[in-house]
Parts: C-alpha cells; sequence; structure tokens
C-alpha cells in the first residue's frame, strides 16, 4: 500500500467544505455566513499547509519565513473588503504550494502526492475565484 495514499484522500476529503461553500450560494442564496465560514476554512487549512513548511528538526529561519509569509498578512486584511482577503487566501495557496515544491523534500513525495498537491491548490483557488464572484454580485 502506497504510504501517500491516505494524505491523497484526506486531501481530497478537505475540498468539499470549498466546493460546498461555492454550491451553498446557487442552491440556496448567498449570505455573510458562508462567506465567513469559507474564509475561517480557508484561513485553518492555509496555516496548516503553512505550517508544514517549518519541518519538526529543520527549523531554519528560511523556513520559518515560508511559514509565516502566506498567514501573517491574514490579519491586517481584516481590516480590507473581504474581497481583498479571499484574493490573497487564493495567491496563498499557490504561494505555500511554490514553496514546497522548492523544498529539498518535494523530490521524496510520491508522483501521485506531487499531482494531488497541484489538483487541490488549482481546485482551492478557482473556489476562492468563484467566491469572489458570488460575493460581488449575491443575487
Amino acid at each position: 500500500m502506497n504510504k501517500f495514499i491516505n494524505h491523497i484522500q484526506l486531501g481530497y476529503f478537505g475540498l468539499l467544505p470549498f466546493l460546498g461553500c461555492v454550491a451553498w450560494p446557487l442552491l440556496l442564496g448567498s449570505n455573510s455566513v458562508n462567506i465567513e465560514f469559507f474564509i475561517f476554512y480557508s484561513i485553518a487549512i492555509l496555516a496548516f499547509m503553512a505550517g508544514n513548511q517549518w519541518r519538526a528538526g529543520e527549523q531554519s529561519y528560511r523556513n520559518a519565513l515560508k511559514a509565516v509569509i502566506p498567514v501573517i498578512p491574514i490579519a491586517f486584511l481584516s481590516f480590507l473588503p473581504t474581497e481583498w482577503m479571499i484574493a490573497w487566501l487564493a495567491v496563498s495557496f499557490w504561494l505555500v504550494l511554490l514553496f514546497e515544491k522548492s523544498s529539498p523534500q518535494w523530490q521524496n513525495y510520491h508522483v501521485d502526492y506531487q499531482k494531488m498537491r497541484f489538483v487541490l491548490t488549482s481546485v482551492v483557488f478557482v473556489c476562492h475565484i468563484l467566491v469572489i464572484g458570488l460575493s460581488v454580485y449575491p443575487k
């Protein structure tokens, strides 16, 4: 059994709330609860993914920066329009993937895991763009 199979399954299961938040306004109408849930879930997943960049036993300054660069601006973006926050989150998922791909460990990951990371990042990015659109044009 491939040791990355659980990571792949969990990764795809993690998409369900993102997809649900895109479907919710289409089925039930847009509201602030949907957008707030999407933002909170996105922040939680992004913080988890970014935090993985600071690997145990490898607490270098560079890895610490990779872990905090995507997350630190979120506190400041909370004072700006919601669309800006969602846009930063969308870009940050790509940033985390680029950081992960630049690490030496990336070459040790199974090719299925590498593909999954690209697919998940792409789908999450599109979900963020759709939520921005749904929040700008709620009706």
